[in-house]
């Protein structure tokens, strides 16, 4: 094996990009496996930076390659993986050539490795250049339609970051503390780069990570002023910490005990409380009705394609179809454990309209629907009081993920 500097980086990022594309894996699931024996952080964090950009831009680096050789390369072969990796380097991450041929050639062996090494070359001589905004996979455009053309081109960078503040009262303090800008109260964007653990004010708790978008369907709860709500499907607790800063007696129930400990973890760094459950929302029974319930559903995260490009090339008809009778099913559940007179919030961060539109129209709970002045400038309900947010939304500010939410009342 070679020992050319940052070629473990390559070796992880192939791995990454095998893991999304032949088992379906996200990311994050890939990440332990792909990384293993890749000791510094740098390596790390350049091998997932690899792989997520190959990822964004992977219908356009085909295309390139495609203009390249004699004869079409199979969409699984290693050669064009490698290539993919290459050019998404020297494109996007501005890789010097040499650079990029030292530590990916020795990924292929033979043949292949000339191959790649002649197209990289032809394609380098040619000027060869991505458009503006990704071109999104034939699928995800027969699904989202018009949307999709709103969303391309914020997916053409990575998002910036945003925090949630614990007190919303500090907002104007915190912005300029952190130097970022707020889109509304409780509520900080940064530019991206800085380690979140080195910001100013995570020590002490007075804020948590979680896209503005996401923020939004436990606001919609508004104060709680000490009644009770299940956050259903909760870990990792963004919106159980936001539950407990308002002033709701949270239960918080999700069935994945390692994505609990992460939330327990920020219960104690933001001095929040909840009661924490491990249980299956299928399975699981509440001994009171509770005066909210928020079901943030499992989904298949389309919504959070900035962020995670994997899913635009992970996610078809069958996952969307999985997930969209797990949703009813929880969200059956969920309308059964609300009191009279309690509000339900369902959110989903996905795109497909079987996830979200398709999933509420047949609620029989009463709507409740949702304000304008209860979101971020610039946003609005739909005709039927919902809530779609999109990448594509607010580009001055950065955007935001997509999300679906309804509210109704019992």
């Amino acid at each position: 094996m070679t020992d050319t500097a940052g070629f473990p980086a390559r070796r992880a990022a192939l791995r990454l990009m095998d893991a999304v594309l032949r088992r379906g894996e996200t990311l994050e699931q890939a990440a332990p496996g792909a990384l293993r024996g890749v000791e510094r952080g740098d390596d790390r964090a350049l091998a997932r930076a690899i792989a997520s950009e190959a990822l964004r831009w992977l219908v356009d680096l085909d295309a390139l390659i495609d203009t390249a050789t004699r004869n079409r390369l199979a969409d699984d072969a290693k050669v064009r993986t490698v290539l993919r990796l290459m050019l998404a380097q020297t494109l996007r991450l501005d890789t010097p050539p040499h650079a990029v041929v030292a530590t990916c050639l020795p990924l292929l062996d033979g043949g292949p490795r000339r191959l790649a090494h002649g197209v990289f070359s032809t394609l380098s001589k040619r000027g060869a250049s991505l458009p503006d905004a990704p071109t999104l996979p034939d699928g995800v455009h027969m699904r989202w339609g018009a949307l999709a053309e709103e969303v391309a081109p914020a997916l053409a960078a990575p998002p910036p970051l945003d925090l949630t503040l614990k007190d919303h009262a500090g907002t104007a303090e915190w912005a300029a503390r952190l130097g970022g800008i707020s889109l509304m109260p409780g509520h900080v964007r940064l530019a991206r780069g800085t380690a979140v653990e080195k910001l100013d004010g995570f020590g002490e708790g007075a804020w948590w990570v979680q896209d503005l978008a996401a923020s939004l369907p436990a606001r919609l709860l508004g104060q709680g002023e000490g009644r009770s709500v299940l956050d259903l499907c909760s870990a990792p607790g963004g919106k159980t910490l936001q539950l407990a800063a308002n002033g709701w007696r949270v239960t918080s129930l999700d069935m994945s005990e390692k994505r609990l400990e992460r939330l327990r973890e920020n219960l104690a760094r933001t001095g929040l409380a909840a009661d924490v459950i491990e249980g299956d929302a299928l399975q699981w029974e509440p001994r009171l009705p509770f005066d909210a319930v928020l079901l943030d559903a499992p989904c298949t995260a389309t919504g959070t394609c900035r962020r995670h490009p994997d899913v635009l090339h992970r996610i078809g008809v069958r996952q969307i179809a999985d997930m969209a009778q797990l949703q009813a099913a929880l969200l059956a559940r969920a309308a059964r454990w609300l009191a009279p007179g309690g509000r339900l919030v369902y959110a989903t961060c996905s795109l497909e309209a079987a996830e979200g539109e398709e999933q509420v129209a047949a609620i029989t709970l009463a709507p409740d629907p949702i304000r304008t002045e209860e979101l971020p400038q610039g946003l609005a309900p739909t005709a039927q009081g919902w809530l779609r947010t999109h990448p594509g939304l607010l580009p001055e500010a950065g955007g935001l993920d997509g999300f679906f939410v309804a509210r109704f009342r019992r």
